[in-house]
């Protein structure tokens, strides 16, 4: 279900269960800021979530109130992950929903990283 991306943060979400450790994840990427894991349902050959381990709600509520020097980590951990992973040569896609229009469907801010193979077109027409 589509969620309202300019609630309060949920700490009973999935992914804030899995920073917690309540819940396991295939981790691909850790620091102090970021936390990255494979998509138990992927969508693509390679689908890596990228979380940040503060509690934001969307891209919205992160750029406009995480302190810099974690923007810059989470930003340089979606880099790196796409490097390591093989996926910059032949290319992949970032993908951030943001609320209910978009399909937002977990009220943390992540960023998906599509690749290992064509895509196809960004959206259905």
């Amino acid at each position: 279900m589509p969620i309202d991306a300019t609630r309060p943060y949920d700490d009973s979400n999935i992914f804030a269960r899995i920073l917690r450790g309540e819940l396991p994840c295939k981790k691909v990427f850790e620091d102090d800021h970021v936390l990255a894991f494979h998509d138990i349902n992927p969508a693509a050959p390679t689908h890596i979530l990228v979380i940040p381990k503060g509690a934001y709600v969307s891209w919205d509520d992160f750029s406009g109130r995480a302190p810099d020097a974690e923007i810059a980590a989470f930003v340089r951990a979606v880099g790196r992950i796409a490097r390591e992973e093989g996926l910059v040569a032949p290319g992949y896609r970032l993908l951030a929903n943001t609320g209910g229009n978009a399909g937002q469907e977990v009220p943390h801010l992540h960023v998906h990283i599509f690749g290992g193979g064509p895509l196809g077109p960004m959206l259905s027409r």
